[in-house]
């Protein structure tokens, strides 16, 4: 009966809440023990506008750039390629690119939406094959991009070095763009897949466009 009861109180306070309430404590919960009191540290910083992630942006002289999201099968290799073509056309940054899944399978293909997607902005994923984040590719890159609050919080919590080169990629998604996450498409659809992409090529674009010029770097 105990238990019983307690399933009916528990779903009697979820009808009470804001659903917006319900959905950030199941968020809460689905995080490891230990990465909870820094996803509320996150979030409470944000909620208060204590920090800006939207206004936080990587230095213009950065050359060295690591997309991380869940996989790897998904959001960061739509970057990486995105990355590449963009800077293929500004010779003068000379730019590395990298992209990893923080829980990534090596070896995995890209997803089938992620693929079709790709394809509708000229972006082959065909080939991909996933990478687990390692400390060497955190410890090479000059800026590491996040795409959502799991992103970092599972950088941050495990990767100490990342903390001073970390930044949410949504920065660069413009003003129209209001959210601080980038969100994961695996469960969402073609559809959405497709949405994400535009809100990468868009974020993609304009990280590209604030970089300096080598030359720039050398006469300044």
């Amino acid at each position: 009966m105990g238990s019983v009861l307690r399933n009916r109180v528990a779903r009697a306070i979820k009808g009470l809440l804001p659903e917006a309430m319900v959905q950030e404590v199941q968020r809460y919960r689905s995080y490891k023990k230990f990465e909870r009191p820094l996803y509320l540290k996150i979030r409470i910083v944000n909620g208060l506008r204590l920090e800006n992630p939207k206004r936080s942006r990587a230095p213009k002289t950065a050359r060295s750039f690591l997309f991380v999201c869940f996989g790897n099968i998904m959001r960061s290799p739509m970057c990486e390629a995105l990355m590449n073509r963009a800077s293929a056309g500004r010779p003068n940054a000379q730019v590395t690119v990298v992209s990893a899944g923080l829980n990534g399978i090596p070896g995995t293909a890209a997803h089938p939406w992620a693929v079709a997607a790709a394809r509708e902005f000229g972006i082959s994923l065909e080939h991909h094959r996933a990478r687990l984040l390692t400390p060497e590719m955190v410890d090479q890159a000059d800026v590491i991009f996040a795409m959502d609050y799991q992103n970092q919080v599972q950088l941050l919590s495990r990767f100490a070095g990342a903390r001073d080169k970390l930044f949410m990629l949504s920065a660069y998604a413009g003003d129209s763009y209001h959210s601080v996450e980038i969100h994961d498409p695996y469960y969402l659809g073609q559809e959405e897949t497709r949405h994400c992409y535009e809100i990468l090529d868009t974020c993609i674009q304009n990280l590209v466009g604030s970089l300096a010029d080598v030359s720039q770097d050398v006469s300044g």
